[in-house]
């Protein structure tokens, strides 16, 4: 039995699960299309780029939510999953998820983008864990910041290593499977990583390492 690990955007899902949200929120006149939309994608550019400060993107893309409650919110994301996020789940990952299971291994989802979203797609994956951005909350609605160590680049492996001291766990034949050279510092810590439909940085260093290279879909 082994721990598990999965990124989300782009390793589980083909896209993004942030920029539908965004579009999404426009669906619902929480924000207007024409303004918000393209600068979320101006911002996902630089991510995708590995130029991005992820406080800036988080402030922007969580001020829609000032005000809102949890339940406003949870109401809304879960047809939202059902709806525009399991289409494009990967069969492959799927398939994967299922390996891991029979195996008696643990699995948890790593990703940078905001809990509330991904607690609910890792729900229809049936993943239990999570370790994602925690969004504060201020007198029961969020505030629209961000709280604690945010779960991008190295801090993936921070808010990991808290975890594993918490859960008694550790990275002992570990698997980390993930689509972004974002991550490169959280593969570097496991027995056995995955780059899987990888960015061209991250497959120069898989190829280079040695690393296993799957192309999902």
């Amino acid at each position: 039995m082994a721990l598990a690990i999965f990124d989300l955007d782009e390793t589980l899902i083909h896209g993004d699960c942030a920029s539908i949200w965004a579009a999404h929120m426009a669906d619902l006149g929480w924000v207007d299309r024409d303004s918000f939309v393209p600068r979320e994608q101006e911002l996902m550019a630089l991510y995708s780029d590995g130029q991005l400060s992820m406080e800036d993107y988080m402030t922007f893309t969580l001020a829609p939510l000032v005000g809102r409650t949890p339940e406003e919110v949870e109401f809304v994301a879960g047809p939202f999953v059902e709806d525009l996020i399991e289409p494009i789940i990967f069969s492959d990952a799927m398939r994967c998820l299922a390996a891991h299971r029979a195996a008696g291994d643990r699995l948890l989802v790593i990703s940078a983008s905001a809990h509330f979203l991904v607690s609910a797609i890792a729900e229809r994956l049936g993943i239990e864990e999570v370790l994602a951005i925690d969004c504060e909350l201020q007198h029961g609605c969020y505030s629209g910041k961000t709280t604690g160590v945010l779960t991008y680049r190295e801090g993936k492996v921070t808010r990991l290593q808290d975890w594993l001291e918490a859960e008694g766990e550790s990275l002992d034949g570990a698997h980390f499977y993930s689509d972004s050279r974002n991550d490169l510092p959280l593969l570097s810590q496991v027995a056995n990583p995955h780059a899987v439909n990888p960015d061209q940085t991250l497959r120069t260093h898989a190829e280079r390492e040695g690393w296993d290279i799957l192309a999902w879909r």
